[in-house]
C-alpha cells in the first residue's frame, strides 16, 4: 500500500522500494563487499603483526639498544588493534546495512596512515643515526 506525504503525493514504503523489510539481510552483494573489505583490513593487520616480527628477528642491531624490540612491538600492537577494529567496522555496517541506515563513519584509515607516516619518520630517523661512518 502507497504511503502519503504531506503534500498528498504517493511514495513508496521502504520495503517496496529495496524489495525487503527493513531489519532484514541486505542484498548478498552488498554482505560480500563489506566482508572483502574487512578481509583487506585484516590482511593489513597481519602484514603489521608480519613486519613487528621481522624487525626483531632480521633487521640488524640500531644504534639504540632495544630499538628493534620497540618497534617490533609497535608493530603488532598496531595489528592487533587494527584487526580489533576491522571486526568492529564488520559488524557496525552489517547491522547498519539490516536497519537500512547510514553506513557509520570510520577513522581507521586516518588513524592507520597517519600512525605509519609517524612509525616511518621514526624508522627514517633511527636508521639515520645507525649508520657507521666508513
Amino acid at each position: 500500500m502507497p504511503v502519503h506525504s504531506r503534500e498528498g503525493t504517493e511514495m513508496e514504503r521502504p520495503e517496496q522500494a529495496t524489495g525487503r523489510a527493513a531489519g532484514s539481510e541486505p542484498d548478498y552483494r552488498f554482505t560480500l563487499a563489506n566482508e572483502r573489505t574487512f578481509l583487506a583490513w585484516f590482511r593489513t593487520a597481519l602484514a603489521l603483526i608480519a613486519g613487528g616480527v621481522a624487525v626483531v628477528q632480521l633487521v640488524p642491531a640500531l644504534a639504540f639498544p632495544g630499538t628493534r624490540h620497540v618497534l617490533g612491538i609497535l608493530l603488532a600492537v598496531a595489528g592487533g588493534g587494527l584487526s580489533s577494529a576491522a571486526v568492529l567496522r564488520w559488524r557496525g555496517v552489517q547491522a547498519a546495512m539490516r536497519r537500512e541506515e547510514d553506513l557509520p563513519p570510520t577513522r581507521i584509515p586516518v588513524i592507520l596512515g597517519l600512525g605509519l607516516a609517524a612509525l616511518t619518520t621514526f624508522l627514517v630517523v633511527l636508521l639515520l643515526l645507525s649508520r657507521r661512518p666508513g
